[in-house]
């Protein structure tokens, strides 16, 4: 979330647990595909993961059973939700973002899933309460013109509804790219792992 790389972003081998929509890739691509990362400024943003919200990141180094299991309880009591992203916004350092609607239900998940984490601060504890939000254009390349560019294109363009029912787990690679690793159902649902 910041304009400069912050020293958790820089450390390698990284975990987080996400919110992904690679539903939203075809409309995401246009912004990522040109976009870098500060920590990896040599692969664009839709080569290092799909378009997500990040729920916590760095999570775990290396996540045991227990720490999944530790996942799986603190969302069990909470069911699978439609998401959309109606607004495009900016952080005052310039990255341009999609809001994620509903936005107390986005927040309140994100914030069950820190506390169950206590832990494991919030990027590296540099936002302590972070905006839960899809990076569709990091700091060096948003700016007020791609915010009203994005905004016009939500507002003239289908974008799709997504259904809600898993967070998922990915580890950051050698290479800096990001795979997924697994998964955890809402609402305690094993069906949909």
């Amino acid at each position: 979330m910041s304009g400069q790389t912050d020293p958790w972003a820089t450390r390698t081998g990284l975990t987080a647990i996400l919110i992904t929509v690679p539903e939203l890739t075809e409309f995401t691509d246009r912004w990522r595909s040109v976009s870098y990362s500060p920590a990896r400024p040599t692969i664009s943003l839709n080569e290092l993961i799909p378009p997500h919200v990040t729920v916590l990141v760095p999570w775990r180094q290396d996540p045991s059973p227990e720490a999944v299991q530790r996942l799986e309880d603190a969302v069990a009591e909470i069911e699978p939700f439609e998401l959309t992203f109606p607004t495009a916004g900016q952080f005052p350092n310039g990255t341009t973002w999609l809001r994620p609607e509903p936005w107390d239900r986005v927040r309140d998940l994100v914030a069950t899933v820190q506390a169950a984490f206590p832990e494991c601060p919030p990027y590296g504890g540099e936002h302590p309460d972070p905006h839960p939000h899809l990076t569709i254009s990091s700091s060096a390349q948003g700016g007020p013109a791609l915010v009203a560019e994005a905004q016009a294109a939500l507002d003239t363009e289908e974008v799709p509804t997504i259904r809600l029912d898993d967070l998922t787990i990915w580890r950051e690679g050698d290479d800096g790219i990001w795979q997924l690793t697994g998964s955890v159902a809402l609402g305690g649902d094993p069906e949909l792992r």
